[in-house]
């Protein structure tokens, strides 16, 4: 849901997804003399209660030494910036907002101006499409306040529950909806997570529907005889189970990378499970992932054909190329509504193509996330000289070790520019010497391939009003479009769907770039004890808004502001 508000000289525009409500702000110039930021009240209606919402920086004159993961109300320490997000909603819950502009001395804070605005957030589940994104963050200080920082196995299911944040609830019940004379098929990379495939053995023995499971069963080694990929552990967790006759090893496959799941009732295939979510523990708690429902039975049916395709475990040919080409062609024009894609594609990489072409035409912001560096093809869009704001959300800058320098270097040329922001994963390694608690990087403690972003979706346009989200298991590379097994949705015109991505794309970008500018603060000073750094305070004066209001139009502030907030009229 979405609604922007003019009043009293501000702007507000709220973009309300399902766990996220996020406003865009802009003030009139002559009411900014003094201002020091923004302040946020909230009324839940689910409860009668109101409270003013908390941030953690604070003013120095008034707040110099706070205690170690403190939060402040905004009415005393304001929010200083023209976006903010608030991540304590709930799904399908109305909330009004009350934002008031603060000016003056920091020890005594005058409110002078306010807007208010009533949202509802949207409902995680809905006829077409339903979305889940995992908290994807166990590196966060409210992980750390909560669990005293401890795996989720020290800490039991309260951790588990907050970091799936409803991801494993919804495919568990998606599993469960097959009943006698349905049937699940399925083709999941990395097939572990005994909870996922106990509910499967339930599905079989209990509910008496049909189900088959394809995985990756890829035989590989390393030069020391170690298994590669995850065929092993898929093996072993589907020997565990007790599932080994309703599972099928794809093994002629580069890379059976797929995870989705085919609901058909009555043998009409219904809605599919898929997304970016392998079936493990990191997967489904750990680093960020989502899993999309979509109710359609043209879609659907189009994804059970493919896995029809992959269960003959077909060789990476010219033949098989081009049966999931003529299945799923790339739309020569793009029209409401939903198209699946299907790979391996041909050498020449059509749909790799057409995903660049497409974010090279969006008209006001482009967002993407990358799990295994950028593409050449996107470096292009995101090098293009123009005010098209653009932002990158990477696990890291480079795709190999062997093009770490290259891609490293053109990842900050391409962050120079003043419309493009990059936020790459990472986590607060200081202590409790300073305000700020340490933070875990994996869910088990262990060092894995993916420690943070994992998603792999592209939003156009997302705030327009035929937004476009494209979004499955494909890393925008070229091994997911000729080589690799993969699916993608591409979604036009659907403002949920886009206002539930948006929301959760700008809560991780905020977090983690938030994380990377810590780390610069400390690899700054090479001999720098990370113990010593300290976050900045709240700005005492009105110059923290020069940014924002850049009369060259050349910052990424205010770029920003523009976009999240939209035009100024009133």
């Amino acid at each position: 849901m979405r609604k922007r508000e003019i009043k009293d000289g501000i702007t507000v525009n709220v973009i309300a997804g399902t766990y996220t409500v996020f406003f865009g702000l802009d003030l009139k110039e002559e009411y900014r003399k003094d201002f020091r930021g923004f302040a946020f009240k909230r009324h839940d209606y689910s409860d009668g209660e109101t409270i003013w919402l908390r941030g953690l920086k604070t003013f120095k004159e008034t707040e110099p030494d706070p205690a170690i993961g403190e939060n402040f109300p905004t009415n005393r320490h304001p929010v200083q910036g023209f976006q903010w997000a608030d991540y304590s909603v709930h799904p399908g819950f109305k909330y009004t907002y009350t934002i008031v502009c603060m000016y003056g001395d920091p020890a005594d804070l005058k409110p002078e101006r306010k807007i208010e605005i009533e949202i509802t957030t949207e409902v995680a589940i809905d006829q077409t499409h339903s979305v889940f994104f995992n908290r994807g963050s166990v590196a966060t200080q409210e992980y750390a306040r909560r669990f005293m920082n401890k795996t989720p196995d020290q800490a039991g299911p309260g951790a588990y529950e907050w970091l799936s944040r409803g991801l494993i609830e919804a495919l568990i019940a998606f599993i469960e909806k097959a009943k006698e004379g349905d049937s699940i098929h399925g083709a999941i990379y990395e097939f572990q997570y005994p909870d996922v495939l106990l509910t499967i053995k339930k599905a079989v023995v209990t509910n008496h529907a049909k189900v088959y499971i394809l995985y990756d069963d890829v035989n590989k080694y390393d030069k020391n005889g170690k298994a590669l990929g995850p065929w092993e552990n898929n093996r072993n967790a589907i020997t565990k189970a007790q599932i080994k006759s309703i599972c099928i090893g794809r093994n002629q496959a580069k890379l059976m990378h797929n995870k989705f799941l085919v609901l058909s009732k009555k043998d009409k295939p219904v809605e599919v499970w898929t997304g970016s979510t392998n079936i493990t523990e990191n997967g489904i708690f750990g680093h960020s992932n989502l899993g999309h429902i979509i109710q359609d039975e043209t879609v659907a049916k189009s994804f059970l054909d493919y896995w029809k395709r992959l269960n003959k475990d077909p060789k990476i040919d010219k033949n098989y190329r081009n049966e999931n080409m003529a299945a799923s062609p790339v739309p020569q024009v793009l029209k409401n509504g939903t198209t699946a894609i299907f790979s391996p594609r041909g050498t020449q990489l059509d749909s790799l193509n057409w995903y660049a072409d497409i974010a090279s035409k969006a008209k006001n912001a482009l967002f993407m996330t990358f799990a295994f560096g950028m593409h050449e093809k996107f470096k292009a869009v995101y090098s293009l000289q123009d005010k098209v704001l653009r932002m990158a959300l990477m696990e890291k800058a480079f795709s190999s070790p062997s093009v770490k320098k290259r891609d490293e270097k053109d990842i900050q040329t391409i962050r120079n520019l003043p419309n493009v922001l990059v936020s790459i994963g990472n986590r607060i390694i200081t202590n409790s010497f300073d305000r700020w608690l340490s933070e875990m990087y994996s869910v088990d403690g262990r060092g894995k391939h993916v420690y943070w972003i994992h998603t792999k979706y592209m939003l156009i346009d997302p705030l327009g009003e035929e937004p476009i989200v494209i979004t499955g298991s494909a890393n925008f590379s070229k091994a997911s479009t000729d080589t690799n097994d993969e699916n993608m949705l591409v979604i036009k015109g659907d403002k949920r769907i886009a206002d539930i991505y948006f929301g959760e794309y700008m809560r991780l970008f905020s977090h983690y770039s938030f994380r990377e500018a810590v780390k610069w603060a400390i690899d700054k000073n090479k001999n720098a004890n990370p113990t010593e750094w300290k976050p900045q305070y709240l700005e005492h004066k009105d110059a923290w808004m020069k940014d924002y209001f850049n009369s060259t139009d050349t910052t990424s502030r205010f770029m920003r502001r523009k976009y999240f907030s939209g035009p100024m009229k009133e």
